[in-house]
């Protein structure tokens, strides 16, 4: 194990800017060398935070935080913010159950001042605290660390907005330009950003400025100086900063994020002036460590490796997940079928939409982290008669629910919206779980919400929708294994708002959605042991409900369970409650998925079981319900009260 003798020192920033400034430059590399032993032991998110090691040293050590707030964009590039605020053992249990969260969480630290999990934020979160500390008269610094990813969404040019407009205002922001998000990044405020420089049009200028200037008889030696400044003055006036002084910043930059004393230096000459200001930081993500700086975004978050031997790609897949069968079978759609549209808001890796992308590049679209904008523009597409799917994860689709409502539903638009991600995302945690999907769709007028039990029922409700042209439809899948699924299969059109009986009963039933079937079915077995026949239903389609099924079953049933893996307040057994009513049916109804509140990061299978979304909770859920059936409260009785 290597030593730590400067980082063994620092319990909390105080201790850091007792430091000597010469000792930084080994302090960061002591950081990294912490970063790569811990998280090759546990996992983590890696490369991202690689990439900040000098900007957060030179931050904390300039700045009194957390009096000075430092708003960090999405988290999960924080590591070394962590280890220098006091959790430097507790990095070891990160993302695990139990453990600290991969994201800032202003319930874990006093230095965590804004917890986020999704891009965009920090501009707008942290000019809200420059304005609060102005309400309320202090006088202390605030600074917002965004990325060049952040840029593709459109809610950083918000805040840049808003918060450039007060020329009054003590404000930093800094952008650590990388050049990535997870994925690489795309869109025109990336070229702009990073690659106008190369350009032949600003070479031919730069080249002619100075040629120019030379050939004045007996200056041209020291004319090239002032060509140099030239240069230099016209480049602020077509790059990067010519767009944040427009929009009301004082621009610095950019400079070597990797220079921790030059950084340093930078912050103390920015920090107390009294208006917007920009500071432009160069980074590589995964710095210090190679195979992630040669592969960048295979490091953004990884399972445990060696330091020695990387990550050996391409990965075993074992069981396909259903990123995978979604990626297989849009694939497999879009070869009969040229309207298939592909878009995803830079996920298009953890989505699983890249065999689409490589075999059709003229009909794939990454649009940046700009959700919003995603489902306006598949709206646009759908319009014209196209058909566009839109691979999106169920918590980042949250970001776009006015477009779902407003440009899709109104319309009646056939936008078919894969929704990844779907229920318990594991060691994520509470920003992105998929809790609400079901929810927030479910009551939106003429959309179609559906969940696949496996990848053959993925392949076949993507077919379906595919073939629906009334509105926009939905499927909803988790991040676990899709068997079984059989590639090239041939797909089939389901018949809207139907069920599928996949055990029958006379006793009871288990109306469960997607994955959660597979848990219905062992639950049932383990029930006819006890004398309880059950039939289990694959609730396929979660609007429009099943109701012929549920007309018919329900009245000669003694209980029923509800069992999804998505929130239980206006939920699928909700749904299930609601037509019980309007029908007058007394058969009880029992519903089990997730409680009103968030639920923390841990294993998948470890929160599953805590929340009782497995065979023995669904048993328990129907064995004390059969033992202790609901019956009508006479009044004046002793049950009654």
């Amino acid at each position: 194990m290597p030593d730590y003798p400067l980082l063994e020192a620092i319990h909390s920033p105080a201790d850091l800017r007792a430091f000597p400034e010469e000792a930084l430059p080994r302090l960061c590399e002591e950081l990294r060398a912490y970063l790569l032993e811990v998280v090759s032991e546990v996992g983590g998110h890696f490369s991202s935070s690689l990439g900040v090691v000098e900007l957060t040293v030179a931050l904390h050590y300039t700045l009194d935080t957390p009096r000075d707030p430092v708003v960090w964009d999405v988290g999960h590039q924080a590591y070394i913010h962590k280890i220098l605020t006091g959790r430097r053992e507790a990095l070891r249990t990160i993302r695990q159950y139990g453990g600290i969260s991969g994201f800032l969480k202003r319930s874990e630290s006093e230095y965590d001042v804004y917890g986020a999990g999704h891009a965009s934020t920090a501009l707008s979160a942290a000019y809200g605290m420059a304005v609060a500390r102005d309400i309320l008269g202090g006088n202390n610094r605030v600074a917002a660390v965004f990325g060049d990813g952040a840029l593709t969404g459109g809610l950083c040019y918000e805040g840049l907005n808003n918060a450039g407009a007060a020329r009054h205002r003590r404000f930093l922001a800094i952008l650590n330009d990388n050049q990535m998000s997870i994925s690489p990044n795309v869109g025109a405020i990336h070229r702009y950003l990073n690659n106008f420089v190369q350009t032949p049009l600003y070479q031919r200028f730069r080249r002619r400025v100075r040629e120019g200037l030379e050939r004045i008889p007996r200056v041209g030696k020291p004319m090239t100086f002032l060509a140099r400044r030239i240069e230099e003055g016209a480049k602020g006036i077509i790059t990067p900063g010519a767009l944040f002084e427009a929009l009301g910043f004082d621009y610095y930059g950019p400079i070597d994020g990797h220079d921790v004393r030059e950084l340093v230096k930078a912050l103390r000459n920015l920090r107390d002036l009294d208006h917007p200001v920009l500071l432009h930081v160069l980074t590589v993500k995964g710095k210090g460590y190679a195979p992630a700086e040669e592969s960048p975004e295979g490091y953004h978050g990884v399972k445990p490796f060696s330091p020695e031997e990387g990550i050996q790609f391409p990965l075993a897949s074992g069981q396909p997940v259903f990123q995978d069968a979604f990626g297989a079978s849009l694939l497999q759609l879009a070869r009969t079928d040229g309207r298939i549209v592909g878009i995803t808001a830079a996920m298009p890796t953890g989505t699983g939409i890249l065999p689409f992308a490589e075999a059709f590049p003229s009909r794939f679209f990454d649009v940046g982290i700009a959700e919003e904008h995603a489902v306006v523009f598949a709206a646009g597409l759908a319009s014209r008669g196209l058909r566009p799917v839109c691979a999106i994860y169920s918590t980042f689709l949250q970001r776009a629910y006015d477009p779902i409502v407003h440009d899709c539903a109104i319309q009646h638009l056939p936008v078919l919206f894969c929704m990844d991600r779907a229920g318990i995302a594991g060691e994520d945690g509470p920003t992105h779980h998929g809790a609400l999907d079901m929810a927030y769709l479910r009551h939106v007028p003429g959309m179609v919400v559906t969940a696949p039990k496996d990848g053959d029922e993925l392949r076949n409700l993507m077919a379906t929708a595919l073939h629906y042209d009334a509105g926009p439809f939905a499927i909803r899948y988790p991040k676990a294994s899709a068997a079984p699924f059989h590639p090239g299969a041939q797909p089939e059109i389901l018949p809207l708002g139907t069920w599928e009986i996949l055990r029958p009963g006379k006793d009871a039933a288990i109306l469960a959605v997607g994955p959660m079937t597979a848990l219905a079915l062992q639950a049932a077995e383990a029930m006819m042991a006890k004398g309880l026949d059950v039939e289990v239903v694959n609730c396929r389609f979660i609007k429009p409900l099943d109701e012929a099924y549920l007309a018919r079953r329900l009245p000669a049933l003694g209980r029923v369970v509800t069992v999804e893996e998505g929130c239980l307040d206006g939920g699928f057994g909700s749904a299930v409650l609601e037509w019980k009513e309007t029908a007058g049916v007394a058969t009880p109804v029992h519903r089990l998925g997730l409680p009103d509140r968030f639920v923390t990061h841990g294993p998948r299978a470890r929160l599953l079981q805590d929340l009782g979304l497995t065979a023995e909770g669904i048993e328990q859920a129907l064995a004390e319900g059969w033992l202790r059936p609901a019956r009508p409260v006479v009044p004046g009785s002793a049950a009654s009260g």
